[in-house]
C-alpha cells in the first residue's frame, strides 16, 4: 500500500481517538453504582482502544516520515498505557484475570481477531543492531566455555554397527539385482514387440484408439479438479488462484518493505543540530550572556547586592528566565534558604500524623467497603499524553498539505524548531561556568564578597543526600571495578544467563471462548481459553517490557508467575516474552543454581550481578522454574542437598530493588503450586495467572497446525475433528509429542502413497498420561486461596445473597 493510505489509517485512527477521550470527559465523571453498567463501560473502551492501538501501530510501522513516526509513537505509548490502565480497572471490578466480553462484540459486529493484542513492531526494530551483537556476543562466549547446546550423538556398541552395515550392503545388493532383472525384462519384451510388428505390422485403429483414451482421460481429469477447485472456492473453503500466487505487485510489495526499513533509518537530524549549533550557536550565547547580565545588575538595584547563582540542580540560569521578574528571582532564592528548616519540621510531623491515620484507617476501611459510594474512575497518567499528541496532530498534521511530498522526507523547519531547544541547552551549560565566575568577579570587586562558604555547605549538603540516599537503598555496588561486559560473560559462564528459544507469542495456538457470557449468566465459572492467556502474556509481559514510557507510567507488575500442569506451554510463554521484547533470560530456577555461589555472601554476590546486568542491559527477565520448590512446605530429603530455598528470603528485598524505571520482570513458573507455603508465595508473585488444559476449539485448531508443522498432510482420510474429541484431557505438550511419534522420516516418505488415517495417532495418545479431573481441581481449590481467588468467592457469595434478599 501507498503512504497515502497509512496517513488515511493514522487520520482515522486520531479521529477514533478524539472520539473516545471525549466519551470518556462525559461518562468517567461521575461515580456510578451499576457494576454491570460499569463493566460495560470498561469492556467496550478497552475494545475502541484496541482497535486504535492496532491501526496506530500498523501506521507507524509503514510510514517513511521520521517526525510523523514520532508523534505517533508518542500517541502509540499512550494508548498502550491506557489499555493496561482499563485492565486493572476490570480485574478490580470482577475481581478476575479472565473477562468474557463475547455479548459486546457481537454488539459492536466484531470478530474476536479484532481485539487480539498486536505487538508493536519497533520493540525490536528499535534495538535491532544492539540486540544482534549481543546475540553474537552471547554465542561467541558459549561455544568459547563449551556450553553451546547440541544434539547429543548417540553411542553404538560393534555388533550394532556390523549389523547396520550388512543390512545396508544386503539393501544395496538387492537393489542392484532388482534394476539387472528389470532391464532383463524390458530387453526381451522389446524384442517380442519387435517380431511381432515385423510379422503382422502396425495397426492405425489400434493405435489410435490408444491415443484418444490417454487423450480423453487425461482431459477429464484436468475438468474434475478445476470443477472441485472451483467448488472449493465457491464454499470458502480455499483461497481462489490469484490470493494464492506470489503476483508481480506483492513481489513489488517485499521489496518496498525491505527497502522501507533503510528509509526510516534516515538520520538528518544530527547534521541539523551541527548545523544549528555553528550557525546559530553564537547568537544564543549573547543574548543569554546579555540576559544574565542585565539580571544580575537590575537584582542589585532592587535589592543592593548581587544575587546567588542558581545551582545545576536547581536548573541553572534557566529557573531566571521562567518568565519572572528580577525581584521575584530574589526572593525565590532567599525564600528556599528560609524555608529549609521548616521543611524538615514538617516532614516529621506529616509522619507522626500518618501513623496515627493508619490506626483509625484499618477500624474505618470495613465501614468503607459497606458504604459503597459507587465506582469512580482512577486517574490516569496516559490521558495528558494522547491529548497532546492529538493536538500536536491537529496543529501540524491534520491540514498538512503533502501532494509535493513524494519522497516523505524530512521537514527541516520541525526540526529546527525542535532541535533550537537543545542547542541552547547544550550552550546554557557552557555560559552558565562563565558567568558564575563573572558574578563572583563581580561580588569580589563591587561588594568585596566571597562564595567560598556557600560551596562548602552546598557539598555538605550533598554529603548529607548521598548519605542519605546509600542508607535507603538495598544494594550496594559490590562490583564497583568491574564491566559490565565481565559481568555479563561470568552469569553466562555460570548458566545463569541463558540463550532463549526463538519463539513468537502467535506460535502459542489457542481458539477464543465464546460461551464465556452465556456461563457466567448461569452462574458458572467459565475456564478460561489459551487466547484469554495469550492476551494477559502480552499485556502483563510484552507490552511494559518493550517501551519505557509505558513502564515508568503504567501499574507496575514486577513479578509474574505462570502456573498449570505439565505441557501447558509456560516455558514457550518465558521465551516468548524475551523474543518479542528483545530480553536478557536469567535463570534462578533451584536446580540451575544449586552449587553455584554458595554461601550468604555468594548468593548476595549472584542476585548483585543479575540486578546489575539486567538493569543495565533491560528489558530482562529473570525466570525461575519450578519455583514452589523455592517456598517448599518442607523440603524433600532426595532435595535437601540441593537447598531449594536459598532464595526465599532474599527475593522480596530482589523486588524491592526494582524500581518503575528499571525494565526487568521477576517470571516464575510452576506445576504443582500447592507444594508451596502460599503467604510468602503471593506476597512475591504479584499477578498469577492459571493456565488450563486446552478446550475443544483449542485442540481443533492444535492438532491441525502442529501436523501440518511437522510436514504432515491433512486428508479427507484423517478425522481432526475425532482427534480433538479423543484427546480431550491432553495438554499441547502431549499432542507435540504424539504427531512427532507418529510423523518419522520413514512416514513422511510414504505420505505420498499412504495418507495419514486417524487411527495412527491413537496408539501414542494412550500412552501419555492426562490432566485428571482431581489434578484440575486441586489447582482450582489451590487459586481459590490466593488474594484475587478469595476477593472473587466474596464478590460471588455477596451477589448470592443479593439475590436471595431479592426473591424473598
Amino acid at each position: 500500500m501507498s503512504q497515502a493510505t497509512y496517513n488515511k489509517i493514522w487520520t482515522d485512527a486520531q479521529k477514533d481517538l478524539d472520539i473516545q477521550l471525549q466519551t470518556e470527559r462525559e461518562q468517567f465523571l461521575q461515580p456510578e453504582k451499576d457494576r454491570v453498567k460499569v463493566f460495560k463501560m470498561l469492556a467496550s473502551s478497552y475494545i475502541k482502544y484496541m482497535q486504535i492501538f492496532r491501526n496506530l501501530e500498523e501506521a507507524h510501522d509503514r510510514l517513511v516520515h521520521q517526525q510523523k513516526r514520532a508523534v505517533i509513537r508518542r500517541v502509540l505509548d499512550g494508548v498502550i498505557g491506557r489499555i493496561l490502565e482499563m485492565k486493572k480497572e476490570m480485574v478490580a471490578l470482577e475481581n478476575s484475570e479472565f473477562h468474557y466480553i463475547d455479548n459486546i462484540l457481537e454488539d459492536l459486529k466484531l470478530l474476536p481477531e479484532d481485539i487480539e493484542i498486536p505487538i508493536p513492531r519497533y520493540f525490536i526494530k528499535e534495538n535491532l543492531e544492539v540486540l544482534q551483537q549481543r546475540e553474537k556476543m552471547l554465542d561467541e562466549i558459549l561455544c568459547n566455555a563449551g556450553l553451546q547446546t547440541q544434539k547429543p550423538v548417540k553411542a553404538m556398541t560393534f555388533e550394532e554397527a556390523i549389523k547396520m552395515i550388512q543390512v545396508a550392503e544386503r539393501a544395496r545388493q538387492g537393489r542392484r539385482r532388482a534394476v539387472f532383472m528389470k532391464q532383463m525384462y524390458l530387453e526381451e519384451k522389446t524384442k517380442r514387440q519387435t517380431k511381432l510388428q515385423v510379422q503382422t505390422g502396425p495397426n492405425p485403429d489400434d493405435a489410435a484408439t490408444c491415443i484418444q483414451k490417454v487423450w480423453r482421460g487425461y482431459i477429464q481429469r484436468k475438468k474434475t479438479e478445476k470443477m472441485r477447485e472451483e467448488e472449493m472456492i465457491f464454499l470458502g473453503m480455499s483461497l481462489p488462484p490469484h490470493l494464492k500466487a506470489m503476483s508481480p505487485s506483492q513481489m513489488h510489495a517485499k521489496q518496498v518493505n525491505a527497502l522501507q526499513g533503510e528509509v526510516q533509518e534516515r538520520n538528518e537530524e544530527v547534521f541539523i543540530k551541527g548545523q544549528l549549533r555553528e550557525t546559530e550557536g553564537p547568537d544564543i550565547k549573547e543574548t543569554l550572556e546579555d540576559q544574565i547580565s542585565q539580571c544580575f545588575i537590575e537584582c542589585r538595584h532592587i535589592i543592593g547586592r548581587f544575587p546567588d547563582y542558581p545551582t545545576k540542580e536547581a536548573g541553572g540560569s534557566a529557573t531566571i528566565f521562567s518568565q519572572k521578574t528580577p525581584e521575584q528571582v530574589a526572593a525565590e532564592l532567599a525564600a528556599k534558604k528560609e524555608m529549609a528548616p521548616q521543611k524538615k519540621n514538617q516532614k516529621e510531623e506529616k509522619e507522626k500524623e500518618k501513623g496515627k491515620e493508619k490506626t483509625k484507617g484499618k477500624t474505618q476501611k470495613t465501614g468503607k467497603k459497606e458504604e459503597d459510594e459507587g465506582w469512580k474512575m482512577a486517574p490516569s497518567n496516559f490521558l495528558s499524553i494522547m491529548e497532546e499528541g492529538s493536538s500536536q496532530y491537529k496543529a501540524v498534521w491534520q491540514n498538512r498539505d503533502e501532494v509535493w511530498d513524494f519522497l516523505q522526507d524530512h521537514d527541516l523547519e520541525l526540526i529546527k524548531e525542535e532541535k533550537r531547544e537543545e542547542v541552547e541547552e547544550e550552550i546554557r551549560v557552557q555560559v552558565d561556568e562563565l558567568m558564575q565566575q563573572k558574578l563572583e568577579n563581580l561580588k569580589l570587586a563591587v561588594d568585596g564578597e566571597k562564595s567560598g562558604k556557600q560551596k562548602k555547605g552546598r557539598k555538605s549538603e550533598k554529603k548529607k543526600k548521598t548519605a542519605g540516599k546509600k542508607i535507603s537503598e538495598l544494594e550496594e555496588d559490590l562490583t564497583p571495578d568491574r564491566t559490565i561486559d565481565s559481568l555479563y560473560r561470568e552469569l553466562v559462564e555460570e548458566g545463569v544467563l541463558i540463550k532463549p528459544k526463538k519463539v513468537y507469542l502467535s506460535d502459542y495456538i489457542g481458539e477464543y471462548s465464546y460461551l464465556g457470557t452465556t456461563l457466567r449468566q448461569v452462574d458458572i465459572e467459565p475456564v478460561p481459553s489459551l487466547a484469554d492467556v495469550r492476551q494477559l502474556i502480552a499485556l502483563y509481559g510484552i507490552l511494559p517490557l518493550g517501551s519505557q514510557t509505558v513502564h515508568e507510567k503504567a501499574p507496575l507488575v514486577k513479578a509474574l508467575l505462570l502456573a498449570g500442569p505439565a505441557g501447558v506451554g509456560k516455558k514457550m510463554l518465558v521465551d516468548a516474552i524475551c523474543t518479542e521484547t528483545g530480553a536478557n533470560l536469567f535463570n534462578l530456577s533451584a536446580s540451575n543454581i544449586a552449587g553455584k555461589y554458595p554461601g550468604k555472601n555468594g548468593l548476595q554476590m549472584m542476585l548483585h550481578m543479575v540486578l546489575k546486568v539486567a538493569k543495565q542491559l533491560q528489558p530482562s527477565v529473570v525466570w525461575i522454574g519450578e519455583t514452589e520448590k523455592t517456598f517448599y512446605k518442607a523440603v524433600p530429603k532426595a532435595e535437601e542437598q540441593m537447598n531449594p530455598k536459598r532464595l526465599e528470603k532474599i527475593l522480596p528485598k530482589f523486588l524491592k530493588a526494582l524500581k518503575a524505571q528499571d525494565r526487568v520482570l521477576l517470571l516464575g513458573t510452576t506445576r504443582r503450586p500447592f507444594d508451596a507455603n502460599l503467604k510468602p508465595f503471593c506476597k512475591v508473585y504479584q499477578k498469577i495467572i492459571l493456565i488450563p488444559r486446552p478446550d475443544y476449539a483449542s485442540r481443533f485448531v492444535l492438532w491441525k497446525h502442529i501436523i501440518q508443522q511437522n510436514g504432515g498432510v491433512i486428508t479427507n482420510l484423517l478425522n481432526i475433528s475425532c482427534l480433538a474429541m479423543v484427546s480431550d484431557g491432553f495438554t499441547q505438550g502431549h499432542i507435540v509429542q504424539v504427531v512427532r511419534a507418529v510423523l518419522s522420516e520413514l512416514r513422511l516418505l510414504q505420505m505420498t502413497r499412504k495418507p495419514l488415517r486417524t487411527a495412527e495417532f491413537m496408539t501414542p495418545l494412550a500412552r501419555q498420561d492426562p490432566v485428571y479431573k482431581e489434578e484440575e481441581e486441586t489447582f482450582k481449590a489451590w487459586y481459590a486461596k490466593t488474594p484475587l481467588g478469595r476477593a472473587r468467592s466474596r464478590a460471588l457469595a455477596k451477589s448470592e445473597k443479593a439475590g436471595k434478599g431479592k426473591t424473598k
